[in-house]
């Protein structure tokens, strides 16, 4: 039976099950989606023996796997579904750049999931490389769409003085980056709920931002970045440039569907920058990721799925 609490006596549970899970040796580093039902797929591994595979693999589970002290305090979080002997986590736990993190479970179907995966380890060390190459500290920063809040703690541990604010549309999101702030020991990362950046004012020395970039059929908001993939990375690049602080940087990490050899993204950033004055990098990071979406309707007018990096700087 699920024991009741109060929100505040649920999240309390949820740190301390993060804090426990470190303190215990937890790792994980989180895989793509198609690595993630391969891996599951393997005879042995229908069901979970460790910590690992109830919060990293999100297998079921069962009494007795599990130490009783997590268990309880899985129930007091609400995350813990039993039906019989068959219980499951409703929530996973990465680790990056020494920390840990909380987001959504695998599969990640829900229209309101947070995901967690190799792109935010790749935007976050984007993030990390252009503060090391700064010089100039970061005063104001912001993460946009920032889903587990990764970006934003990542740059809030590398900016201890700063204002460092972390926005999404998603509550689930939104709870989850707060969760992670007191995870990371990073008070001073400010989550807010913003339609890009409409809900927040002023000039940033860096935005850092890893947008949905999927073109998904099912509209799920953490994963579809419009008709063709790119029009949401082109909607948050054109806002993002407007309130870039003098000195300050757009680090944007995207996913571009390339057709016969064209990238309408870059082709779109390229026009929209023209005259500005400002001073940009455009790079393929991997030409070739996420193959498996190629055998959908979706993407067959793709030839490949690329990785890229938008760096603009107001000089």
């Amino acid at each position: 039976m699920t024991i009741a609490a109060t929100p505040l006596e649920t999240d309390t549970a949820l740190v301390d099950l993060g804090d426990a899970l470190r303190a215990g040796g937890y790792r994980f580093t989180t895989t793509t989606p198609a690595t993630h039902e391969r891996v599951n797929r393997r005879p042995g591994n229908a069901r979970a023996r460790s910590t690992r595979d109830v919060f990293g693999w999100s297998r079921p589970f069962g009494p007795g796997v599990l130490p009783e002290r997590i268990v309880e305090l899985m129930d007091i979080a609400g995350v813990l579904d039993r039906d019989g002997d068959v219980w499951r986590s409703r929530v996973r736990f990465s680790c990056y750049d020494g920390e840990i993190f909380v987001h959504s479970a695998f599969p990640t179907t829900a229209p309101d999931a947070v995901f967690f995966g190799p792109d935010t380890y790749r935007m976050a060390d984007a993030a990390i490389a252009e503060i090391g190459s700064r010089d100039r500290p970061v005063r104001r920063a912001v993460d946009i769409g920032c889903g587990t809040g990764a970006g934003a703690i990542a740059v809030a541990k590398r900016a201890p003085g700063g204002e460092i604010l972390a926005v999404d549309i998603n509550p689930v999101a939104l709870h989850f980056a707060r969760l992670n702030a007191l995870l990371a020991g990073t008070p001073h990362v400010r989550v807010s709920d913003s339609d890009l950046l409409d809900a927040v004012d002023g000039d940033f020395d860096l935005i850092v931002t890893n947008p949905p970039f999927m073109i998904d059929p099912a509209g799920r908001a953490y994963r579809n970045g419009g008709p063709h993939g790119h029009e949401l990375s082109l909607a948050i690049a054109c806002a993002a440039v407007d309130r870039l602080a003098v000195g300050g940087t757009l680090v944007l990490f995207s996913g571009i569907a390339i057709v016969e050899g064209r990238d309408l993204f870059h082709d779109a950033t390229a026009e929209r920058l023209a005259g500005t004055g400002l001073s940009w990098t455009y790079r393929e990071v991997d030409p070739d990721v996420y193959g498996e979406e190629l055998d959908g309707p979706a993407y067959a007018h793709a030839e490949r799925i690329a990785l890229v990096l938008l760096t603009v700087t107001r000089v």
